[in-house]
């Protein structure tokens, strides 16, 4: 897991892979806010990412997630959240598949959390469990992009 600002990229110790994703006009920060709710994938490009509207909600509602093929890259571009996470491997734990590289956490142990506002950003490797979208206080929108970063270029 490594967390950071988009107004401080360079301070976050990323991989180059990943700071060549988020370092590009396309990826950054004001043209994302700018892009309507959907799925963007830059040409030539093998990573994606997501933007869609969310509503926060207390823990005990979240579900935990992790992937086995891609790395996760959750940026928020308006509102806040908590997300809750563990820097444990636990593919080997109970889980199911809910969609493809989608797996659910059937008895999750998270011993971290995170609270993200506007420009920051989160990753989670594959076998990294995460619970996004926790609230802070009460239920609110958050707008967020999340990226997918195929495991074999970073």
């Amino acid at each position: 897991m490594i967390a950071g600002n988009m107004n401080f990229l360079n301070l976050a110790t990323l991989p180059k892979s990943l700071y060549d994703v988020l370092s590009q006009p396309e990826t950054s920060l004001n043209y994302l806010k700018s892009l309507a709710d959907g799925r963007y994938q830059l040409e030539g490009e093998k990573w994606f990412y997501n933007i869609n509207d969310s509503i926060t909600s207390p823990i005990q509602e979240r579900h935990t997630e992790f992937h086995k093929k891609y790395l996760d890259i959750q940026l928020i571009l308006s509102g806040e959240e908590i997300i809750r996470y563990s820097l444990n491997d636990c593919s080997s734990e109970s889980f199911f598949e809910k969609k493809p590289d989608l797996f659910i956490l059937e008895n999750p142990l998270l011993t971290n959390s995170i609270l993200l506002k506007e420009g920051d950003f989160v990753t989670f490797y594959p076998g990294e469990p995460h619970q996004a979208l926790c609230m802070v206080d009460v239920p609110k929108k958050v707008r967020k992009a999340v990226f997918k970063v195929p495991i074999e270029i970073i």
